[in-house]
């Protein structure tokens, strides 16, 4: 695999340290990270999200989601059975674990597990105190203003 030069990023750019590992672990490909289960990545509305997992044959007890310092962690784990005798076993009960890195601000507001598909909603929501404002130069107010705009 070719290596990529990121210099260039980290001159113009201070305090994103996580970035970094962003860009490497997104570099190095899903290699031995399996497709299981499925999943969907939707924009519902301007700052609010929604995974879909596909987590048939599950039930809420055999589920986990954990948010831990911004990394979303679903996983899965079948209940032992009483031994069944399959004429044809097709359909995969594996345990599974699935990380999404989260951006600075995104938050769980909340999950169903509906029809087979697990939905964990998200909304970014960006504190006043991170929007863009104005500073003023040569003068003793130093904000003059908070833009209409709001930080993507």
């Amino acid at each position: 695999m070719n290596a990529i030069d990121l210099s260039p990023l980290y001159r113009s750019t201070i305090g994103f340290d996580r970035l970094a590992n962003l860009l490497d672990s997104a570099f190095a490909g899903d290699a031995g990270h399996s497709a299981y289960p499925p999943y969907d990545i939707e924009l519902l509305e301007e700052n609010q999200y929604a995974i879909t997992l596909a987590v048939a044959g599950f039930e809420e007890s055999e589920l986990d989601i954990v948010l831990e310092k911004g990394v979303l962690t679903v996983s899965g784990k079948k209940a032992d059975e009483k031994e069944r005798k399959y004429l044809h076993h097709g359909i995969a009960y594996r345990a599974f674990e699935r990380k999404f890195n989260l951006a600075d601000f995104v938050e769980v507001t909340g999950a169903s597990l509906q029809n087979g598909l697990l939905v964990i909603e998200l909304k970014k929501d960006v504190p006043e105190e991170f929007k863009p404002r104005k500073i003023a130069i040569g003068s003793d107010q130093k904000v003059l203003e908070h833009d209409s705009q709001d930080a993507a």
